[in-house]
């Protein structure tokens, strides 16, 4: 035993006695029982004072490293291998605990993990079937594509100066007036809720929702300390809005077309008094309009058109409608909150795919993505009926739903309340994936999202008769 302390390091000498006792047990010099030298020997030994070695006993025995027995001394404790070696790993678990976003929902987690495996047959997925993505038309479209060297480099804070182009011409279609610096590209509309949350609300603002939500089933604003108030739809165009505005900031959230996770879609009066009411209490709106383009029947134009004062801020996307995989959306509102949420998007992303933005310009503007958009709403329309069908065959004496009116979902609704995480993971285990009503609503055991999107026609009726199966 020849260490001495390093009386010109910059640990304090009974911290460098701890660690040279902690590396003798580490290295099984000292093994569990064995007896360490009196405070006198070590004193000696180190050229310290006894006080300086009682302080790095005390400690060491405050770890659980070693541990003394009247009238024998001071031995190895039985654990102090295991004790150094859990010490010695990071806990990553603790810092994912404390950590600020929120997880999922098991259930979800469930979702996102088994929505991955090619035998599931998903019953609830808000995605396109991949036989419904206009796979050739793509690869026949980046054959056509013109780069320039600039156009594939980092975008503008605000995205591609095309696209902003393309989309203001496009966007006015819908009757809404805007222009390049109204419009920020962001990595589809999720990302757009995340620039929002953290970028125009303060720590404990309201954000009112209709209820069921999409915003139960992720946690951007719940991530970031908002204080989340969901509103049934037969009171959203009343007096709650009013009842319920406090000092602190508010947002209201809505999917006013082809609801997620219910597929409804608000009337014009409807819209117009939403839009009213919250611009007489101040409420900005967040109108989450990605699957407009996916109504079977035209209707209504979306709340932004009513916007006169910047009221709305407006998202849409190509995700639902052309590929999920390009990432492409954006966010139309006054030109401060774009600059706003612009910088914040620089300092998470750097901008969005250049190459897929050069790819939706084109779709767009040459007109081959309402081409498409015209053969897939016909495409999910024969998709609808064909469930619908099974539905009224099958499920009409314990379940009830609407007549789809586009979009990817029917809002199916059991008499009993059987969906719960139970009939969940029963069906999993049948290898049927289903969106249960409590990812949307904690407490709604009635209903199940039902996407006829995604899976094949077989596949659907397999599934469903599997689910019929399995209540019964």
């Amino acid at each position: 035993m020849n260490w001495k302390p390093n009386r010109d390091s910059n640990l304090t000498i009974h911290e460098q006695i701890v660690d040279w006792v902690k590396s003798r047990i580490e290295r099984s010099d000292w093994t569990v029982g064995t007896k360490l030298p009196t405070q006198r020997q070590l004193a000696d030994r180190f050229n310290v004072n006894r006080s300086t070695v009682q302080l790095a006993l005390d400690e060491l025995k405050a770890d659980g490293l070693i541990e003394s027995k009247v009238g024998s001394g001071v031995f190895v404790a039985n654990n102090s291998w295991k004790m150094l070696l859990d010490k010695a790993q990071l806990n990553w678990q603790q810092h994912i605990e404390s950590s600020i976003h929120k997880p999922n929902y098991h259930t979800i987690q469930l979702i996102n993990e088994h929505e991955q495996m090619d035998h599931i047959i998903r019953l609830g997925t808000g995605e396109l079937s991949p036989e419904l993505l206009p796979t050739k038309q793509l690869e026949q479209s980046l054959k056509e594509i013109s780069l320039e060297p600039k156009a594939i480099g980092y975008s503008p804070p605000q995205g591609s100066e095309k696209l902003r182009g393309v989309l203001c011409k496009y966007l006015k279609n819908k009757g809404i007036e805007t222009s390049l610096d109204n419009i920020l590209i962001v990595s589809g509309s999720l990302q757009a809720l995340q620039l929002i949350a953290i970028g125009l609300l303060e720590e404990g603002s309201v954000v009112f929702h209709e209820q069921p939500s999409y915003l139960n089933s992720i946690h951007s604003f719940q991530s970031v300390g908002m204080r989340m108030i969901s509103i049934p739809r037969d009171s959203l165009l009343t007096d709650s809005l009013r009842e319920n505005k406090k000092k602190r900031q508010s947002v209201l959230y809505c999917i006013p077309t082809l609801h997620n996770p219910t597929g409804k879609s608000w009337s014009m009066k409807e819209k117009k008094t939403l839009y009213d009411t919250c611009k007489e209490l101040q409420i900005p709106i967040i109108e989450d309009d990605v699957y407009h383009e996916l109504l079977f029947e035209e209707t209504s134009p979306p709340i932004k058109s009513l916007d006169t004062s910047g009221q709305v801020l407006y998202i849409g996307s190509v995700s639902k409608t052309l590929s999920p995989g390009l990432r492409i959306g954006w966010i139309v509102a006054p030109s401060p909150v774009i600059g706003r949420l612009a910088d914040i998007k620089m300092q998470t992303d750097y901008g969005s795919s250049a190459f897929s933005q050069e790819i939706v310009a084109q779709w767009i503007s040459s007109g081959r993505y309402e081409m498409h958009l015209a053969t897939l709403r016909e495409q999910l329309k024969r998709r609808a009926e064909y469930v619908e069908e099974i539905l009224e065959q099958h499920f009409r004496k314990i379940a009830t739903w609407k007549k789809s009116e586009g979009g990817f979902y029917i809002w199916l609704r059991f008499h009993e309340p059987i969906v719960n995480k139970a009939l969940f993971l029963k069906l999993l285990h049948h290898n049927v994936l289903i969106n249960p009503g409590y990812i949307y609503e904690p407490k709604d055991l009635h209903h199940i999202r039902l996407s006829y999107a995604y899976a094949s026609m077989r596949a659907l009726e397999e599934g469903l008769h599997t689910l019929l199966k399995l209540i019964k």
